[in-house]
């Protein structure tokens, strides 16, 4: 494919709540939306990742870095991306949009190119860590009223038993699993021994990245499976923590390990190893969010997305039409490609910076 232009744009847009785990909180979304045109098609693309750096080393500014330095200029070069420095997360937003074109150059929708078969997929909430747990069950209710088929609490340490309690008792048996994002240790497997009496679908990233034979340790304790989401980033990484059986269910996101390609060759080890699968989200614009849900709609993706309503956490977001819910479900589009048009008077309302090449 010859690529004859890359526009990068550093968008901010305010959430509607704080995103808060047990590592940090923001308040507001940063991405870098990328701009990619080949072959006179254009194709989007979202580097995604948390500011702050409180979800991981990738931050908006280091991506920026990666993609204005290296990437976006040794693509246009000729050079292959997976030659080029830079993170996966940098990496994606090149990636994605390149499979972006491919789809509309064979005139199919995304999740159909990816491999996905399923018409709509299933979408879970996720809720963030609250001061109150009043407010964290008011949130539940709250948006539980679009559907959504399942629920996921944050957790951390000291905050983690008595929240699935009072989630239990306040809304019965939903289906309902925990997110620690690595906040824990092998000494607390107690924790996660007594909420093994919940009945929940599981248990998310209980113990850090790098702890994958102590994920496997901590698994044979329990009855809850053990999801794996930080600790996958690499085709390296899956096949290690598959082989010490680390986990049950594995979390793929897109960003975390350096696009679509990378993404199928987990869900292929994963499907392989007989494991569940869902898709996860950082959460990303509309760009990125539509492209977990394509990814959602692969056979074997056995538990609901991470993606959601664009207005569930963003005030606004920058495609059209907004990804919306309907009775606990996303639609897949239908037209060729991504199936969502980025709105350029939002990308103009929420830039930060911009660049571009030639």
């Amino acid at each position: 494919m010859t690529i004859d232009h890359i526009s990068l744009t550093h968008v901010r847009v305010p959430l509607g709540e704080p995103f808060r785990i047990s590592s940090g909180a923001v308040s507001e979304k940063d991405a870098i939306v990328v701009e990619v045109g080949a072959e006179g098609l254009t194709g989007w693309g979202e580097s995604s990742p948390m500011a702050g750096s409180f979800y991981g080393p990738d931050t908006p500014e280091s991506c920026w870095r990666d993609l204005c330095e290296s990437l976006a200029p040794g693509v246009i070069a000729g050079h292959p991306l997976d030659s080029l420095a830079g993170s996966n997360f940098a990496k994606t937003g090149i990636e994605t949009a390149l499979w972006d074109i491919r789809a509309q150059q064979q005139g199919v929708p995304l999740h159909t190119l990816l491999g996905g078969t399923a018409a709509e997929v299933d979408s879970g909430l996720a809720v963030g860590l609250y001061d109150d747990t009043a407010d964290l069950l008011r949130a539940i209710e709250r948006h539980m009223r679009e559907g959504y088929k399942r629920v996921k609490i944050k957790i951390e340490r000291g905050r983690d038993v008595e929240l699935v309690r009072a989630v239990r008792r306040e809304f019965g048996n939903i289906p309902l699993m925990t997110d620690a994002n690595g906040d824990y240790t092998l000494e607390h497997a107690d924790v996660f021994r007594e909420m093994d009496e919940f009945g929940l679908l599981m248990f998310e990233q209980p113990l850090k990245g790098h702890m994958i034979a102590e994920s496997a340790e901590l698994q044979s304790m329990l009855r809850t499976p053990v999801c794996l989401d930080e600790s996958l980033e690499s085709i390296a990484d899956v096949e290690r923590a598959i082989s010490l059986g680390a986990l049950r269910i594995a979390n793929i996101k897109i960003q975390r390990v350096g696009g679509f390609a990378n993404a199928l060759k987990v869900h292929a080890l994963c499907r392989a190893a007989g494991l569940s699968i869902w898709v996860g989200t950082m959460p990303e614009l509309g760009i990125g969010c539509a492209q977990g849900a394509a990814l959602a709609a692969l056979d074997g993706c056995n538990y609901p997305t991470d993606v959601e309503s664009s207005l569930r956490w963003f005030t606004d977001d920058i495609v059209d039409p907004l990804i919306t819910v309907h009775d606990g479900r996303i639609a897949m589009p239908t037209v060729p490609g991504l199936g969502y048009r980025v709105d350029p008077a939002k990308l103009d309302r929420y830039r930060v910076a911009v660049w571009e090449m030639p």
